[in-house]
């Protein structure tokens, strides 16, 4: 009887510090904070403005939800652009997010600026009168301050953020909002072109400020609808597979209508056993599933998810690496990274013989086109892993008349599936293969990096197809753009 992973054990660190000021604003709207909050003890009147602040944030609210809070909130730029490195970044506890504690802060709050206005309307028509309204608001913007440094430093920069009062005023707006129905076309939500095509990877919630989970989420509009979001974008500029956007509800419904399905049409779910790990190189191994009587129908240049997680269920992408059709197998290639939370899970908690779940194929980014009559393959890293599988499709395929395979590492000792790759070149005519070490005296071979092999090569009439870091994939464009190799000739993902 397999063993089955007790994903409920695995407890590698979870939020992630991304950037989230991703616009001057967002960046330096701290600045009014401390104004008010310090200069104001020293100038009251400052506190006067925030009464356009206010009335600023609810009318936003009323169209767009809670906008304001993401993207112009001065104290959601001192959370996120000041605070963010130095806090620990741990789990919002639960009762954070109780309507009842927002109702009772909120009631808090009221009490305290009540008793001040009152307090200030006794001098109503002498010189004090504006400077003891100032001071209502200066001294609310001290205590959140003060409580939320605290919050952020211990917790979570936004952990205030959910108990907020104009937050919390912000959600009867957006509501009276929907009421009146004007949010359909004003108001914009992170928005999935299609499902069947997110890596369960859980990076939307990872970096979310607000610690929500977007992927596991989605209404039937493929919108993720929940009046805790804050608008702020870092779920779709984090998002791997590029498949997130913020729209309203009518382009939501354009874009799920017309994007691309074939990536994603032959995704299944699989429970498998693990039949082998192979230690490769001290940080890489190679994990092989033995899928059961379910066959898989993969494509050489695609990618499987294997599940990392169990609550909330995470999965990771990695490329194919490995398909034996006849025995019903499949195979993954992981290079551990440092405090990396999938590859930490797989090299530590893997063992032979256990149940894992899989779900895929996906991706189309490098599966080779049936119009493509020359190919060269540039592999840089543990972007290798893909040209295992893509190699052997490119000789058993008639139409394909040369294929050459670029493999740049830093250092010998980093080269993988060498020995394959030399005995597929020996065995068969239209393969090439070049391996190019970037920094190792040593190295009997091509020394360099895969651009300079690049311009040595005759690229007229090949596809390019690579896969490799980003850093690689960013140069090797720029050089094949200068070698005027056209876009629509060129198909990449990073690894």
């Amino acid at each position: 009887m397999s063993q089955v992973i007790n994903y409920s054990s695995l407890k590698p660190a979870y939020n992630i510090k991304a950037k989230r000021t991703f616009t001057v604003v967002r960046k330096y709207a701290f600045l009014f904070t401390l104004m008010v909050a310090i200069a104001g003890q020293f100038e009251p009147k400052l506190g006067l403005l925030v009464i356009p602040i206010m009335i600023g944030l609810l009318i936003a609210s009323f169209f767009k939800g809670r906008y304001w809070c993401g993207n112009i909130c001065s104290h959601g730029s001192y959370y996120d652009s000041l605070l963010l490195p130095f806090s620990r970044n741990t789990k919002i506890p639960k009762f954070m997010q109780w309507t009842a504690l927002s109702l009772i802060v909120m009631a808090w709050f009221g009490f305290r600026m009540g008793t001040g206005f009152m307090r200030a309307a006794e001098s109503y028509g002498t010189a004090d009168f504006w400077d003891k309204t100032g001071v209502v608001f200066v001294n609310a913007y001290m205590m959140v301050v003060m409580v939320g440094t605290t919050f952020s430093l211990l917790v979570s920069p936004r952990m205030w953020c959910n108990v907020c009062p104009m937050g919390f005023m912000q959600k009867l707006s957006h509501f009276m909002g929907r009421k009146a129905k004007v949010t359909k076309a004003t108001e914009e939500m992170v928005t999935i072109s299609d499902e069947q095509q997110c890596h369960k990877c859980a990076k939307c919630a990872r970096v979310c400020p607000m610690q929500l989970s977007p992927y596991n989420s989605f209404n039937k509009k493929n919108q993720f609808d929940s009046n805790n979001c804050i608008k702020c974008s870092t779920c779709v500029g984090n998002c791997p597979a590029g498949i997130l956007t913020f729209s309203n509800e009518n382009t939501a419904r354009f874009i799920t209508k017309n994007v691309k399905k074939e990536a994603g049409e032959n995704r299944g779910r699989f429970t498998t056993t693990i039949h082998r790990i192979t230690a490769l190189k001290g940080d890489v191994k190679e994990f092989v599933f033995q899928l059961s009587d379910e066959s898989i129908k993969f494509k050489a240049g695609q990618f499987i998810l294997v599940k990392i997680q169990d609550k909330p269920e995470m999965f990771r992408a990695f490329s194919v690496s490995y398909f034996d059709e006849e025995n019903n197998r499949i195979g993954v290639t992981v290079k551990k990274a440092p405090n990396g939370y999938g590859s930490e899970i797989l090299f530590n908690d893997f063992e032979e013989g256990m149940t894992v779940v899989l779900e895929g194929p996906l991706g189309d980014e490098i599966v080779i086109d049936e119009k493509t009559k020359k190919a060269v393959f540039v592999g840089g890293g543990i972007g290798i892993t893909p040209f295992v599988p893509l190699v052997q499709d490119a000789i058993e395929r008639d139409q394909i008349e040369e294929v050459k395979l670029i493999y740049g590492v830093n250092k010998e000792s980093e080269l993988i599936y060498i020995d394959k790759f030399k005995a597929m070149e020996k065995e068969n005519n239209k393969f090439e293969f070049i391996p190019v070490i970037a920094f190792d005296d040593k190295w009997p071979g091509q020394k360099g990096f895969v651009t300079n092999v690049l311009e040595q090569l005759d690229l007229t009439d090949n596809v390019i197809y690579m896969c490799g870091p980003k850093p690689m994939i960013d140069a090797s464009l720029k050089t094949l753009s200068q070698l005027g190799v056209k876009k629509e000739k060129i198909r990449y993902e990073s690894a």
